[in-house]
């Protein structure tokens, strides 16, 4: 819904009643671009009304978190521990805006400082950057050797030649995409949160609140089928 936000049609404490109370939703993930102000109050206000309206946060997204530099990365991660959100997730930078070795020192840093906050950081793949591919994720958890970086997996981000069930294990995130029916057939033993989200940001709460009946009906299907 990045667009709503833009365009002010929708403000934060907003989304959260709408998600609650017109989507249907158990929890939402807050997105770092839609924050009016990121003081300890407002935190606060954030994480109570998340409480009320008995919503978890899943998660704080952050795109800009792993190219940032460490007194930003440590922002971020005390806004989530003020939020009481578990997971801090975002993408990597692309191929063309840094070297390997420079993204690798980030996340070295990044995964140091989550280490601190006992916040995970779940890995958001996506095409161009270096985590495209199951095979780039590997690597990239590989080489970072943290126990505090996960994968916060979008299956359909990822290439036909990927495997995405070889990243389960290291799974703490799901991304589905809100435009397409549900496909977690093979996912129905994960167990972290599941998120629903659409691409291009011009979701409505409509559009939302469809999609999340979708999903639960698919899960319940499952269910059934197990009986």
């Amino acid at each position: 819904m990045h667009r709503a936000f833009e365009t002010g049609e929708i403000t934060q404490l907003e989304f959260l009643d709408v998600a609650a109370r017109e989507m249907g939703c158990d929890g939402v993930v807050l997105d770092d671009r839609h924050f009016p102000r990121a003081d300890v109050d407002y935190l606060a206000q954030l994480k109570k009304m998340a409480a009320d309206l008995g919503l978890c946060i899943a998660a704080l997204a952050s795109d800009a978190f792993f190219g940032a530099a460490a007194d930003e990365m440590r922002a971020a991660l005390d806004r989530a521990l003020a939020l009481g959100a578990p997971l801090l997730t975002g993408r990597l930078g692309t191929e063309t805006a840094a070297s390997w070795s420079e993204q690798l020192g980030k996340l070295g840093v990044a995964s140091s400082l989550a280490k601190a906050a006992n916040v995970t950081l779940a890995l958001r793949n996506a095409p161009d950057t270096f985590a495209a591919t199951s095979h780039d994720c590997k690597r990239v958890t590989k080489e970072t050797d943290s126990a505090w970086l996960r994968y916060g997996l979008e299956p359909r981000a990822l290439d036909a030649a990927s495997d995405p069930h070889t990243l389960a294990p290291k799974t703490v995130l799901l991304w589905w995409d809100a435009q397409y029916a549900p496909q977690f057939t093979d996912w129905e033993a994960f167990r972290g949160f599941c998120a629903l989200d659409r691409r291009d940001g011009t979701a409505t709460p409509t559009e939302m609140r469809d999609a999340i009946f979708r999903w639960k009906i698919a899960r319940d299907q499952i269910e059934l089928n197990r009986t």
